[in-house]
C-alpha cells in the first residue's frame, strides 16, 4: 500500500477529528493547510482532498458548495500519477461518484433540484469506477438516498 504525503496525513487528522464531531479543530486544521498549500494554487490532489474534507464541516450549505466545487474543479486538474504520488491507490475517476454526490446534494438543500439531479447523473455514471468494496457500497447508497430524496 502506499503511503500518503505529509499533507495527506494532516489532511486524514482533520478528518478524523470530524469523526469524533470535533468539526471546529478540524476547520481549523483544514485552513490552515489551505493555507499552507497555496489554497487555489497548491498541488490539485491536496486541493481536492482539502475541499472536499474542509466542505463535509462547513456549518452554512453555501460554503459547503464553495468547498465542494474548489475539489470537483481540482479533480478535474488531476491525474492518476499526481494522486499515486499522493499515497492514493484509487484512480482519479474514483473521486467523482463521490464528488458529484456531494454537490447533489447541497443543491438539493438549497433547492436546486435541476442541478442536483445533473450531479446525481454525473455521479451514477462514475460509479463503475468505484469498486464492490466498502467505499463503493457507501457511495453509491449514498446516490439511491440522494435519488429518493429528488423523487
Amino acid at each position: 500500500m502506499t503511503q500518503p504525503d505529509a499533507v495527506m496525513a494532516r489532511i486524514g487528522e482533520g478528518n478524523a477529528l470530524r469523526e469524533r464531531g470535533e468539526r471546529e479543530a478540524a476547520r481549523d486544521l483544514f485552513a490552515q493547510v489551505w493555507s499552507e498549500i497555496g489554497g487555489e494554487t497548491g498541488d490539485p490532489l491536496h486541493r481536492c482532498a482539502l475541499a472536499h474534507s474542509m466542505a463535509d464541516v462547513q456549518d452554512d450549505v453555501h460554503e459547503e458548495q464553495a468547498w465542494d466545487l474548489r475539489a470537483l474543479a481540482a479533480a478535474d486538474l488531476l491525474t492518476d500519477e499526481g494522486a499515486a504520488r499522493g499515497g492514493v491507490a484509487i484512480s482519479v475517476a474514483g473521486f467523482y461518484p463521490s464528488l458529484h454526490l456531494n454537490l447533489g446534494e447541497s443543491y438539493r438543500k438549497l433547492g436546486d433540484l435541476d442541478r442536483a439531479q445533473e450531479h446525481l447523473d454525473r455521479g451514477r455514471a462514475a460509479v463503475n469506477a468505484l469498486g464492490n468494496d466498502g467505499y463503493g457500497q457507501m457511495i453509491k447508497g449514498g446516490l439511491d438516498r440522494l435519488a429518493d430524496r429528488l423523487r
